[in-house]
């Protein structure tokens, strides 16, 4: 019998020799993923994410405005019904006509493509690009927003739209209600944009306080419908504390004259935590967020 045994050990020499050559080296470093490169981070992404995508979005404003609708036809019938904050009404409301009063951004138009515009191009809000939106009258009615105003129309029920939007965008703004479908009354001006003048009230910042009296003077207002705090009440203080007094004596009329819709992509609850200084560095802002929050 031939020796085998020469031939098994350069057979086993060529095995090992061939793990080696395809075994990593154990000192080899690991394969790295490529780096995919991609939009910035933004702090604004989840919340236009769910403006957008969310059913739950969608529902909430259905749910707000069908309320408000039947509490309208409750308020048509109750001739003391007011929802104009208490300091605003000055004299008797009960042989007035009747009004509602609803804001515009966020409450009746979806300015959700600017808001995604500036998350995709890394940007913030600033007047020039927020103007070149508002230009383009292209905003789309918010769910059950049509249907609310058009009840209230039809019942013989003025709607005034009061906005913070500048007074050169008065015509690209009253186009664009016209053009999603909302009633616009000709009998009066029923747009009251910032820096409308009020004889005998002096209007402090962007506050609608006065816009409010000047409504109250003509029109017994029924419901109050926006986004934002100062939609409602005028705010003195924009700090949280400020923001919570400001309605401590209005709790039971939200969801009965007053109705909240939300918004989380923008607002003066934002510049509220970090002392409404918009001049500081995103990195400071950002932490004095974090320092508000509970944990």
């Amino acid at each position: 019998m031939p020796n085998v045994r020469p031939f098994l050990i350069a057979l086993s020499l060529g095995a090992l020799a061939g793990c080696a050559a395809t075994r990593p080296h154990a000192d080899a470093p690991a394969a790295v993923a490529p780096v995919v490169a991609g939009p910035a981070a933004n702090d604004n992404l989840n919340a236009v994410a769910w403006t957008q995508t969310a059913i739950e979005h969608d529902l909430l404003y259905r749910e707000v405005y069908r309320h408000a609708g039947e509490q309208l036809l409750h308020a048509l019938k109750d001739r003391d019904w007011d929802a104009l904050p208490r300091e605003e009404r000055t004299g008797k409301a009960r042989r007035l006509a009747p009004a509602v009063i609803l804001d515009i951004d966020e409450t009746v138009l979806d300015n959700s493509p600017y808001q995604a515009r500036l998350v995709r191009d890394g940007k913030r809000f600033d007047e020039f690009t927020w103007s070149q939106w508002c230009r383009e009258e292209t905003a789309q009615p918010l769910p059950g927003a049509l249907e609310f105003t058009r009840l209230a129309a039809a019942r013989g029920v003025t709607v005034f739209y009061l906005s913070n939007r500048a007074q050169d965008l008065n015509d690209a703004t009253l186009a664009n209600l016209r053009k999603a479908g909302f009633p616009i009354a000709v009998a009066e001006p029923v747009f009251l944009g910032l820096g409308t003048v009020v004889d005998g009230c002096e209007q402090s910042g962007s506050e609608k306080g006065c816009r409010r009296r000047l409504i109250g003077r003509t029109h017994r207002v029924l419901l109050q419908l926006g986004d934002q705090l100062g939609d409602f009440v005028d705010v003195l203080a924009n700090t949280p504390q400020g923001r919570r007094d400001a309605v401590s004596g209005y709790a039971d009329w939200f969801g009965e004259r007053w109705f909240v819709l939300p918004n989380p992509t923008y607002g003066s609850w934002e510049p509220a935590l970090f002392n409404n200084d918009w001049a500081q560095p995103e990195t400071r802002q950002r932490a004095a967020k974090l320092d508000q929050l509970r944990y």
